[in-house]
């Protein structure tokens, strides 16, 4: 078999190259997904992401190596292994990220991806539903992004909380500024969940130059003369190897965990690395698999008085009620995000940086370790927070020359000083939260961590021996000018030293987004679709994000002068 473009990978970046490369009728399109199809009724209800996200039908079910941050804890860190990837099971939060988050991987010397280089491609991605800014949303575009359709009066209280302490109202993060309270946007049109397999690949499946395979297995990428020509796979564990030609290229769409464990096995990362394992060098790319990045979560839980939680809707005649409401059409803890509400805000006062160093998320419910899944048998309330830039760096490598073997992860959670600072400063945070009128009237009483937890060392250990993923694994195949002996493809995302191949999923990020990674992978892959294609970048023509571009200060809106224009006319 032999196509133009083979795709490894249909999770949620391989979705919007299959839609976007197919458009051309004259392209012909293969996408290998080592996963099922996505027809599982848990992939298409919202609330079945809690069952989805442990199921191993559907997910890589990868665990961490133990590690001093969290207190020599294993950590389960599944990543989506179906139709969609992790699109079809996550959270259902939208969230691009901060425009300073894209402006960095610019200035890191990667042409082509500041913001405001970026933001053409996240508002072609997405249809914004209600009141919305045009100058940074789209309409129109294939992901349907959404408000919360029930207002929670425990989530009303966490906004109200957060502004008797200094965090505004922020009626759209992805919008004019990131800080602030208020609703997260989701991925949700009416009872269905909206993934990338949905609102992308669905309909390039139906056209005749487009050929998905599920349940095929990458074993390697084939190179001949320094070229990727090939991809081996396999449709069962240990099955007979076969073979699909890529006439043009091949794009690694698998994941920041099973791109770089691919690419080492195909003799492409550190020479030493690759050694140990009996396998010959293609490519001398000792970034391969290195700077690891996740988002790590520290939740606190409080008991509930005076309101109804997710843990009282969801047991017994109530549980039916759900049910019955989410098949009418009505709003239901089934039409819920594990998150609901969020705040935006400096872990202390006085911080040097201009811009938010932590993501507090609220949930009007509680689960058993603070995770979700299992609910508590009590009322509660979840408020949980992650750094939104940490700094400690890890590591994915292969383990074996068996492509059946998981590779070993080692995100090195809390190993950087700063990122513990951070922590202990969030936790005080939360404290002052929960305390707030608004919400104070609420608490029963803490649970976690217990309320004799006071002194930096105290929190700090909690936070190690109760830390979990966000499940936002990035940057093992990073992005990086020439020069840089780290990385692992160019600004167009080909991969050094070997042609014919890109990188096109979370692993490319030379920085973490301070955001869930989904929106970001999106916008990522539709301009990398652009690139293969030979298309000229969409431009961005406001003025507002021209100054962005050249690493202004945005003005208030209404005062464009001579240097806007200028600045507009030149971008």
């Amino acid at each position: 078999e032999s196509y133009d473009y083979v795709i490894v990978g249909g999770g949620t970046a391989g979705c919007v190259l299959a839609q976007r490369l197919s458009q051309d009728s004259r392209n012909t399109v293969c996408v290998l997904e080592a996963g099922p199809s996505d027809s599982h009724l848990n992939l298409h209800v919202p609330g079945g992401f809690i069952k989805a996200v442990s199921d191993p039908r559907f997910t890589w079910p990868f665990v961490t190596l133990p590690s001093e941050g969290t207190a020599g804890r294993k950590i389960s860190i599944p990543q989506g292994r179906t139709l969609g990837g992790s699109s079809s099971l996550n959270g259902l939060v939208f969230n691009r990220g901060n425009r300073l988050d894209f402006d960095r991987w610019s200035s890191l010397g990667n042409r082509g991806w500041s913001y405001a280089e970026l933001l053409p491609y996240f508002k072609r991605s997405e249809n914004r539903v209600g009141d919305h800014d045009d100058r940074y949303r789209g309409k129109g575009g294939p992901m349907h992004v959404g408000n919360c359709d029930r207002l929670d009066p425990l989530c009303n209280a966490f906004i109200d909380a957060a502004g008797e302490i200094g965090i505004p109202r922020n009626a759209d993060y992805n919008g004019e500024a990131q800080a602030g309270a208020g609703y997260f946007q989701r991925i949700i049109k009416g009872r269905w969940r909206v993934s990338a397999a949905t609102a992308y690949l669905r309909s390039a499946m139906r056209r005749s130059n487009v050929k998905v395979k599920t349940g095929a297995t990458a074993l390697a990428i084939e190179t001949r003369q320094g070229r990727a020509c090939a991809v081996r796979y396999a449709h069962a564990p240990h099955g007979e190897p076969r073979r699909v030609v890529a006439r043009r290229e091949v794009l690694l769409c698998a994941g920041a965990a099973n791109t770089p464990k691919l690419l080492q096995l195909s003799g492409i990362g550190a020479p030493g690395l690759l050694a140990s394992l009996g396998i010959d060098v293609v490519a001398n790319l000792p970034g391969v698999g290195e700077n690891l990045r996740d988002h790590y979560v520290v939740r606190s839980v409080a008991r509930v008085k005076g309101a109804t939680t997710i843990n009282d809707r969801a047991r017994g005649a109530r549980r039916g009620l759900e049910m019955l409401k989410w098949a009418l059409g009505l709003p239901s803890i089934l039409t819920l995000s594990p998150s609901v509400a969020f705040a935006y805000s400096h872990s202390r006062e006085n911080l040097v940086e201009p811009d938010p160093d932590v993501m507090l998320v609220f949930t009007p419910g509680s689960y058993i370790a603070s995770v979700s899944g299992l609910l508590d048998e009590f009322a509660g309330m979840t408020l949980g927070f992650g750094q939104m830039r940490p700094r400690s760096t890890g590591f994915v490598r292969a383990v074996s020359p068996d492509p059946y073997t998981a590779p070993s992860i080692q995100p090195n959670y809390l190993s950087a000083e700063e990122d513990q600072r951070v922590v202990v400063d969030a936790l005080r945070l939360v404290q002052r939260l929960l305390a707030a009128r608004p919400l104070a009237r609420f608490v029963e009483r803490r649970v976690t961590p217990a309320p004799e937890l006071h002194t930096d060392d105290e929190l700090l250990d909690y936070a190690r021996h109760f830390g979990n993923t966000a499940y936002h694994l990035n940057g093992t195949c990073r992005m990086g000018p020439d020069g840089d002996a780290g990385a692992v493809v160019d600004h167009e995302l080909r991969v050094r030293g070997v042609e014919g191949l890109r990188v096109i999923d979370a692993s490319v990020m030379p920085d973490i987004p301070s955001a869930n990674t989904m929106a970001s992978v999106i916008a990522i892959a539709e301009k990398a679709a652009d690139m293969i294609l030979g298309k000229a970048p969409l431009q961005s023509q406001d003025w507002a994000v021209a100054a962005s571009l050249q690493g202004r200060q945005q003005a208030p809106v209404g005062a464009l002068n001579k240097n806007n224009i200028a600045l507009e006319r030149q971008v």
